[in-house]
């Protein structure tokens, strides 16, 4: 079995990521694993994953996990045809969140960006072609909070660690997809 593309999708937020993503999705093949890593921890997040789930074609099979993303790739992978994270940006938060106490210690940032490379290396080696959206956090204002900052730098690694490691990367600029590598 030969291995398909691993993609990866940035861009600002409502820049038209996941719209492009699951268009590529579609155009990709049979059989999509979707993997949404929100977690419903208010009223307002409650309601988007709602909506997204109202768009999601009815014959993909949705995971919703915010953490054992990679587990999750490295099974489907070998199964399916496509699979799309949804998103990195909420995975890496939810990394970052399970241990806030430690949000300073730089161990423990490396340790997600650990994680990270592996679902980079586990993305790029199964025979599924893999679609990987992210938010580009680090063109906008410094935060004015340590955990804003420390986040946005994760992430910036996080999405360098997973840009380094895919075939192709687009960069959504309102709503007009921009290739940068592949």
């Amino acid at each position: 079995m030969s291995r398909k593309k691993l993609i990866f999708i940035t861009g600002g937020a409502r820049s038209g990521k996941s719209n492009f993503a699951e268009k590529m999705a579609v155009d990709s093949g049979k059989s999509v694993a979707y993997l949404a890593t929100a977690q419903p921890l208010d009223e307002e997040m409650a309601f988007r994953i709602e909506k997204h789930r109202e768009k999601r074609l009815n014959t993909w099979e949705t995971y919703e996990e915010p953490i054992k993303v990679r587990e999750l790739v490295s099974r489907l992978g070998l199964e399916k045809d496509t699979i799309l994270i949804d998103c990195l940006t909420l995975l890496t938060s939810n990394l970052l969140l399970r241990k806030e106490e430690k949000l300073e210690d730089p161990e423990w940032q490396e340790e997600i960006l650990l994680e990270i490379e592996k679902l980079a290396e586990i993305s790029f080696r199964v025979p599924a072609q893999v679609i990987i959206v992210s938010n580009e956090v680090g063109m906008g204002l410094v935060p004015d909070n340590t955990l804003g900052r420390v986040y946005r730098d994760i992430l910036g690694r996080a999405n360098s660690i997973i840009a380094d490691k895919a075939d192709e990367v687009f960069l959504m600029v309102s709503g007009i997809p921009l290739k940068i590598k592949g």
